[in-house]
């Protein structure tokens, strides 16, 4: 098969040749910047720029010669576009390690802080002295006063939609997003993996703050509703206009929305149904009208309990499958899920076995979570969620090992 038939044969719940991997896909199955060169040296490839095309979470770009070292079936749309240096310009990680970053968003120091602005000069995101990270610091409707009509007008005043990954102000038609779509859709036989967002709650939150948002849920529903249609409305637009554009080059469409906590959903199924169920069936549905995509939802935490409604609403495929949450041990999910949502990670837990682990404790570990996920499909390997600097390279290098031993053994026959 290839890459992209991997793929897709996975999200189909057909069995593959082999587990597809995928490392770098989207934002939330990448490697920090900080890591990347460790990683490069112990595949024992020669030194390359680190470019870091995620700003907030400082992850770089994986170089296909890394991608095809490790065997990796997906890419991410982005990698079709700022391709020139133009769009580069150099800065330093907090480790000292040189680095490239995004023109448009290049940090600036503040005292011992590095701040990052948007267009209007406002600083809407901050890492601090020892930290390793971006902290949104300004949300444009904490003071109560919202107009939902300038929502959209609003979304480079705050960090998650304000500080772009590629191809971002680099692309200004629809022309050009099409265009650069198809071009690395001639060059690869990778799944290509479209970012759209789409985010309902977090939005809310990216706006009101966590804490405002979800008091509002629960206590002025008729407000976070208005909130709500508004935000849809605009998801709806932009979603045809994305899709009309690079529908026919990718494979996959990212939705995002963290729904839940390390021990529970941050909101009761009762209030997934009643504010965001509808909505996500509505974009899903458009989605799958306007482009022939599977639907794909970045959702962290233990949201088990929202997993029948999520199906229902369309949900093809769920990532990250935090297996280290309560409720989302994998056995338990392929059995009561796996037929009808595919399992896009879970391969290896990266709040404790991938840091903290032994080389031979990631090599268990990976091995009997395939080993749990991979028969009858419905897996796509990842690593919980990105790679953080603090991963020794010779863990990494185990995980990935693991997964291509488990293919060439033919371990999904187990």
């Amino acid at each position: 098969m290839t890459p992209k038939e991997r793929v897709l044969s996975a999200l189909n719940h057909q069995q593959p040749d082999r587990v597809p991997v995928d490392l770098s896909g989207h934002r939330s199955s990448g490697i920090a910047a900080m890591a990347y060169p460790k990683l490069r040296a112990a595949l024992g490839l020669e030194p390359r720029s680190v470019d870091v095309y995620d700003p907030v979470q400082q992850l770089a770009i994986c170089h296909e010669d890394v991608l095809d070292r490790l065997g990796i079936d997906t890419i991410e749309l982005g990698r079709g576009f700022c391709l020139e240096d133009k769009w580069w310009t150099n800065w330093t990680l907090p480790d000292g390690t040189p680095c490239r970053m995004p023109v448009w968003a290049r940090p600036e120091q503040i005292g011992h802080d590095w701040v990052l602005r948007s267009p209007s000069g406002r600083v809407i995101a901050r890492m601090p002295e020892g930290s390793i990270v971006f902290d949104q610091v300004h949300w444009p409707f904490l003071d109560g006063e919202e107009d939902l009509s300038g929502i959209e007008q609003l979304y480079p005043e705050h960090m998650w939609t304000g500080i772009a990954s590629p191809p971002g102000p680099a692309v200004t038609c629809a022309e050009q997003l099409a265009a650069g779509a198809r071009t690395l859709r001639a060059r690869t036989t990778r799944a290509i993996l479209g970012l759209f967002g789409g985010n309902l709650l977090e939005m809310g939150q990216f706006y009101y703050r966590m804490d405002n948002f979800l008091a509002m849920l629960g206590s002025e529903p008729r407000r976070a509703h208005r909130f709500l249609d508004a935000l849809v409305e605009i998801h709806l637009r932009n979603l045809e206009s994305y899709l009309l554009a690079v529908g026919d080059s990718i494979d996959v469409i990212v939705f995002g929305d963290d729904l839940g906590a390390q021990n529970s959903p941050q909101i009761s199924p009762r209030m997934y149904r009643e504010f965001f169920k509808p909505r996500h069936r509505m974009m899903w549905e458009q989605a799958k009208q306007l482009a022939d995509v599977k639907v794909m939802l970045h959702c962290c935490g233990a949201v088990r309990p929202l997993l029948p409604d999520l199906i229902d609403a369309g949900l093809d495929a769920i990532n990250p499958v935090q297996i280290s949450c309560r409720g989302m041990e994998a056995a338990g999910l392929k059995r009561d899920f796996g037929r009808d949502l595919t399992f896009w990670g879970g391969g290896c837990d990266t709040q404790r076995i991938l840091p903290q682990g032994t080389p031979e404790e990631v090599r268990e570990h990976v091995l009997r979570e395939c080993s749990l996920l991979a028969p009858g499909g419905g897996f796509v390997f990842q690593q919980v969620h990105n790679i953080m600097a603090n991963v020794p390279a010779e863990n990494i290098l185990a995980m990935f090992e693991t997964v291509r031993d488990f293919n060439q053994l033919d371990g999904m026959q187990t």
